[in-house]
This record gives C-alpha cells, sequence and structure tokens, in this order.
C-alpha cells in the first residue's frame, strides 16, 4: 500500500507541473499564433484564423501559411506543397487557381477567395482518413520505451515462477508467499521513473517560458541538449533581418534613382530587402505604368517588373542576372560585397516570357545595403564555441558579404567560404558541408541537403531560420528554432520559437537542455539498480531454495532513500554538462556496479544464513542494510562533477549533502521507525552490519574498476 502511495504522489506531482506547463505553453501560443490578413468592408484587417469564414478575402504575401482553401481572385504567386505533396518544388498559381490549406506563398502576393473551412478543408479530409503522428525523436524514450518492454516479458512468468518456488518451501503458507512475490515483483518496477520523466521536462518549459521561448515539442529539449553542430540562418539570426540602403551607383550616368523609386513604387514584394528599397526611394520624378510584375523568390534570388514603354528591369543578386557576363562586373560587386549585400539593377527591352529574366540583360547599376547585425550575436556564437559546437553559417546571400558578417560576430573560420550555386550534385554538397563553415548562394533545397549531409557524418544538427526559404531544413533538422517575427511557414514546422526574437535566448534553451537530460540520466541510474538487482535476484532464489529475504515494506524504505527523494531532487538540480554517450548506455554504466555489489552482499548474506552463521531473525535486516548501503553507495558515487560542470570542486557540494542526508534518513528508518519496516534490533548485530557496509565499500570498488576497463577495452575494439 506505501507503494501505491508512492506512485499516487508521483502522479499527482507531475500532473500538477504537466498541467501549470500547458497552461503557460498556452499563452506563449496565443502570443505566436499565426495571423490572417483579410479584406472586409474595403479595409485590410488582422484577424485570428479560427475567425475566417467563407467568401473572406485573404491578403497572402511571401512567407504565409495558407490556413484554408481557397481560390485566387487577383494576382499570382509560387506555392509550396510539400506538406501536401511531399514534393519541394515550387508550383505557379495564377487568378482562378486553387491553393490547399497547409502549403505556404514562396514568392509573390495575392487576393483568395476563401471557399472551405474547418473539416471541409482539403488536407482536413486526407487527415480524417488516415491519421499521421511524426515519431518522436528522443532517445530517452526509446531508452525507457525498451526497458518497460523487457520488464514487461520477465514480470510475468518470473512472478509465476517466484511464487510456485515460494509456496513450496516448508514451512510458508500462502499469504507468506504472496508478500514474498510482490515484494520480488515490486523491486523490478522503476516506479516515477516515467512520470518524473515527464515531470523535469514539463519544469523545462516552463522555466524556458519565462525567457519567451515557446516550446511546440516537448523532447526537442533533450535533442537541442545532444547538438553537436548549430546551422545558422545568417537574416533575422545573426542580423536583425532589418536592411537599409546604404548607397547607389550607377553605370554610365544612367537615371538609375528614378527607375528605382519606379520599382519601389510598383513592387509587390514585402521582403527585408524590398522594405529597405522602398523606404529609401520615395520621390518618382516620372511614373511609370506597370504591365506585368514576377515576384521575389528565394530560388531565383531576383524580381522583375515590366513597364509600358520603359521594358524591363531586374533587380537582384549580380550572378544570378549577369551569369556568363558576371566576370565583367566582378571587380566593382566584389569591391562593395565585402562589407554589404549588393543588387544590381538590369534592364531589357523584352517583356519577361514563363517567369524567366528576357534576353539581351544590361546591367544599369548597383544597390548597396547593409545588414544590421544583432549585438548578442557575438556573446551568443562564443558561447557555442566554448561548449564545443560547430557553426555552420548558411545564406542565400554573397559568400563574400556572409563572409564579412561572420567575422564581425567573430566566427573564427570567416574565410572558409563556398559559394553554393557553383555546386550541382549532391555528392559535391555532401563534400562542402564537410568542409566549408561559411555558405552563400544557397538554395533552399541545397540548405536541406546541406542538413542531410551533415546528419550522415553523424552530426546532431539544430538549425535556426525565419523565411520560407528554411523551412525545408528546419524539417529536416534534428532541433529546428524559429524567431517570431519569421514568415507563418517557419513558426509551424519548428520545435522551438524564440518569442522575443532573441538569438541571445538560445544559450538558455540549451543549457536548460542539459540540465534536463543529465539529471534524468543520473535519477534514471538510481531508479535501474533497484530494477536490475531485483530482477537478479528474482530469477537467482528460483534456483537457491531459500524464502525471498525482503518484504514489500522495507523495499519501500530502500526506495525511498535511495531513489525517491534523492532522484526528484537531483532532477531540478542545476548542471551545465555537455551530453556525451548514449542516454541507456550512461545510466547502465552506473547503475550496473551497484546492482551487481547489492546481488554480490544479497548472496553472501543468503550462504551465510545457510550454514547457520546469521540467525533466522536477522537475516532479512541484514539483507535491507545491504541493499540500501548498495544504492547510498552509487549516491556518493554520483556526487563526483565532471570538468564541464561550473564546479572547480572535485564533488557536489549540494549532491554530497544529499547523500549524507539519505543516509541518516536511512539511519533513522533502521532504528527509530525500525517496527514499522520490520526490522530487527540492530545491537546484536552490529558486527555483521560493519562487515556488511565495507564488504560493500570494496565490491563496488572493484565491480566499477572492472567495468571501465571493460568498456574502455570495448571502445577500442
Amino acid at each position: 500500500m506505501l507503494f501505491l502511495g508512492v506512485v499516487i504522489i508521483n502522479t499527482a506531482i507531475s500532473t500538477v507541473q504537466e498541467i501549470h506547463s500547458k497552461r503557460v505553453v498556452d499563452k506563449l501560443a496565443v502570443m505566436a499564433s499565426s495571423k490572417a490578413n483579410v479584406l472586409r468592408n474595403g479595409k485590410n484587417v488582422s484577424i485570428s484564423v479560427n475567425e475566417i469564414v467563407m467568401d473572406d478575402i485573404l491578403i497572402l504575401n511571401t512567407g504565409n501559411q495558407i490556413v484554408t482553401d481557397c481560390i485566387i481572385v487577383d494576382g499570382d504567386v509560387e506555392v509550396n506543397e510539400s506538406a501536401i505533396t511531399g514534393e519541394p518544388n515550387s508550383i505557379t498559381k495564377n487568378k482562378n487557381d486553387q491553393i490547399l490549406s497547409g502549403s505556404y506563398i514562396v514568392s509573390g502576393k495575392c487576393l483568395a477567395q476563401v471557399k472551405s473551412v474547418g473539416d471541409q478543408n482539403y488536407t482536413a479530409k486526407i487527415q480524417s482518413g488516415a491519421k499521421y503522428v511524426k515519431k518522436i525523436n528522443s532517445e530517452i524514450m526509446t531508452s525507457l520505451s525498451k526497458i518497460i518492454k523487457i520488464l514487461t516479458f520477465l514480470i510475468i512468468p518470473i512472478g509465476i515462477l517466484l511464487f510456485i518456488n515460494q509456496i513450496r518451501l516448508p514451512g510458508v503458507v500462502f499469504s507468506e508467499a504472496v508478500v514474498k512475490t510482490v515484494a520480488g515483483i515490486i523491486g523490478m518496477i522503476p516506479e516515477g521513473l516515467i512520470l518524473l520523466t515527464s515531470t523535469v521536462l514539463a519544469v523545462s518549459v516552463i522555466r524556458l517560458s519565462k525567457s519567451n521561448v515557446l516550446v511546440q515539442e516537448l523532447y526537442c529539449i533533450e535533442t537541442l541538449a545532444r547538438v553537436d553542430t548549430l546551422c545558422l540562418d545568417k537574416t533575422g539570426t545573426l542580423t536583425e533581418g532589418k536592411m537599409e540602403v546604404k548607397d547607389y551607383v550607377s553605370f554610365e550616368n544612367n537615371d538609375i534613382k528614378n527607375i528605382l523609386a519606379n520599382i519601389a513604387l510598383a513592387s509587390e514584394d514585402e521582403n527585408p530587402t524590398m522594405m529597405a528599397v522602398k523606404e529609401y526611394f520615395t520621390n518618382t520624378e516620372k511614373k511609370f505604368k506597370v504591365n506585368s510584375r514576377v515576384a521575389f523568390s528565394s530560388k531565383t534570388k531576383w524580381s522583375g517588373i515590366n513597364f509600358d514603354g520603359e521594358g524591363s528591369y531586374i533587380l537582384g543578386a549580380p550572378e544570378f542576372i549577369l551569369k556568363e557576363k558576371f566576370e565583367d562586373y566582378k571587380e566593382i560587386i566584389e569591391k562593395y560585397s565585402k562589407t554589404n549585400r549588393v543588387l544590381l539593377l538590369a534592364h531589357s527591352k523584352n517583356d519577361f516570357v514563363n517567369k524567366e529574366i528576357p534576353e539581351n540583360v544590361n546591367p544599369l547599376g548597383i544597390v548597396i545595403i547593409a545588414d544590421k547585425i544583432r549585438k548578442e550575436a557575438s556573446d551568443t556564437l562564443k558561447y557555442f564555441k566554448e561548449n564545443q559546437v560547430d557553426i555552420k553559417i548558411i545564406s542565400g546571400d554573397n559568400p563574400i558579404t556572409v563572409s564579412q558578417i561572420a567575422k564581425q560576430v567573430g566566427v573564427d573560420e570567416y574565410n572558409n567560404y563556398i559559394d553554393m550555386s557553383t555546386l550541382t550534385t549532391l555528392k559535391e554538397v555532401e563534400d562542402a558541408a564537410q568542409k566549408y563553415t561559411i555558405f552563400g548562394r544557397v538554395s533552399p533545397t541545397q540548405k536541406k541537403e546541406l542538413v542531410c549531409s551533415l546528419q550522415k557524418q553523424g552530426k546532431t544538427v539544430a538549425m535556426t531560420g525565419d523565411g520560407v526559404n528554411d523551412v525545408l531544413a528546419l524539417k529536416q533538422a534534428d532541433c529546428s528554432i524559429a524567431m517570431a517575427n519569421g514568415s507563418d511557414a517557419t513558426k509551424n514546422v519548428a520545435q522551438l520559437v524564440l518569442l522575443d526574437s532573441n538569438f541571445n535566448s538560445m544559450p538558455k534553451v540549451v543549457n536548460e537542455g542539459r540540465r534536463t537530460i543529465n539529471n534524468i540520466q543520473r535519477s534514471a541510474s538510481l531508479f535501474l539498480v533497484k530494477t536490475i538487482y531485483s530482477t537478479i535476484l528474482a530469477i537467482l532464489f528460483l534456483f537457491l531454495g531459500e524464502q525471498y529475504p525482503l518484504m514489500p515494506i522495507q523495499l519501500s524504505l530502500i526506495s525511498e532513500v535511495t531513489i525517491g527523494l534523492p532522484s526528484f531532487i537531483l532532477a531540478l538540480e542545476p548542471n551545465k554538462e555537455r551530453i556525451e554517450g548514449g542516454f541507456l548506455r550512461n545510466i547502465l554504466k552506473k547503475s550496473i556496479p551497484s546492482a551487481l555489489t547489492a546481488v554480490v552482499s544479497i548472496f553472501s548474506i543468503v550462504m551465510a544464513y545457510k550454514i547457520e552463521k546469521i540467525q533466522p531473525e536477522h537475516y532479512s535486516t541484514l539483507c535491507v542494510i545491504a541493499l540500501g548501503m548498495a544504492g547510498i553507495v552509487l549516491l556518493f558515487k554520483l556526487s563526483r562533477t565532471r570538468k564541464g560542470e561550473d564546479s572547480k570542486l572535485p564533488i557536489s557540494i549540494f549532491r554530497i549533502c544529499i547523500s549524507i542526508i539519505m543516509t541518516i534518513l536511512f539511519g533513522i528508518g533502521l532504528t527509530y521507525l525500525g517496527w514499522w519496516f520490520n526490522i530487527c534490533n540492530l545491537q546484536p548485530i552490529i558486527k555483521p552490519i560493519l562487515q556488511i557496509i565495507g564488504f560493500t565499500i570494496v565490491n563496488y570498488t572493484i565491480i566499477s574498476v572492472a567495468m571501465h576497463f571493460l568498456l574502455k577495452r570495448g571502445r577500442k575494439n
């Protein structure tokens, strides 16, 4: 019954924590939730997506997630339907074309009329027929599931055989056999371990919420703690995502100021670059009439407008517009691109055909645009460097510009860059991922390929982003982080959303993940000690032909002082150690020596009992002391610190105090509460108790050294 009390208390704690966590997440989710812009009574109104009704006219721009099935009534856009079709390629949608919920706008702007809502949407109909739940990438849950699965197969047959074995012993009645069997089975159950895990993760969600971080997938906290490679999108991460025009340069005295002012007036693009152009070029001396537009695309790197009687003007990345003619203008472009972003303005008398750059393009001049670097970027990157996390900077900009930004924020290998537009095969991308630090002119597909390539190298990859060109890479990454001021699409696919769009929050997130995982590992090792030795002892007593020495109430004492209380306290301890090794391997490495020590001690006591060196009334008590000491020795072992921890001492004062307090509580349970836990008078067995303590310490040391040697030898092999 006391065992059930432990379960109920653990459940209550976990439930309260998770409810509190849910309330916090709900509040943050409202802050990060997508809004829809609709035309109502001739006005542009921003509403919640839940307020959209039939026949509403949605205003859709680049980066907007399409939340309901619509028909385009004006404009044309490029749409990515990868969430529906699985194909990453963008599809052009024109007037009267249908756009489906679940897709997002890659480029362009349009007005679309709502044709279905709620369960009538295309994606809702698909999901109602076949629900798909993405597999959670959690080593903790995978490891715990393995443990539970093994115990599920073992506990029933062992329980039945142990009961048969106990009831056949001379002088054992039915009720006594049941109690002894229950003691054996209860010991095998790591009660509270799963609940403790979910509680610690829930507490992490609450802590991160105080730093304006919205956790959209609980187990991404664990993944981020294991990250060894961080891919950063330059715009919106290292920089503020805001641009400003510094200057412009005209070739051959062309009047490009009036042209750029007309482009700014006519363009429907709302990306940071175009917004900077619109802010700088405001006055038009001669207004042009628009014939057609080609919206900016992260794939093509340019946008264009055809004016009546003026021809077509193209504004974008010089390499993509000039192509083979780029070498003729390379010197002047690179002069400015070393520290700034450079846009080329070009002209053609021909119109756009199939949204392609027209023939006979003539360069007119360049626009020099500067990124505003985040003040906190340098300190954040320094943190990751000190914690052995590799940094990869990925951008659609010119690699030289990206390199200079990297230099300003303190990236050591800022000169190690590559122009990804020169790569044509997946093999080249994979080689580049391993060799380079700075990646410029990266297409959305290449961003995903870079993440895949790093994962193939055994890296755990986190990706940050804020634009639609980051969506594919974010979905592929082990852990995805989006900025709140980014596009709807990025926020919807990301596991973490930085609500204040502050990159400086990243170290807090990583530290919280490390605290969580390290503490769960430490606590889990305490739980598994009892599970391992109880399982071995249950099997052992099937062959020894002796009565099982423990009662359930005695196991409750052992559990509380060596597992329950210390695991709960240690699980909330600050901890910034870097995660090393697999979860299951780490906890088994800590728990097996202590469990084997307990088994050897109990076996020795049983043998002494069989040859009548121990009195029957002392038998059970000595076994309780042996098991308790094995757990307490592990507590003291866990008090040691590693090099990665803040403390310069070889032991953690906090943990050593916990170990001492648990030892005192164990002593109180054996003495003052001995009547409750069926403990005999300890005075006649002081000598055997001291022998057990000494034997436990020596035995644990020998087994630990032997296991360390075997693991070291195994790694070499």
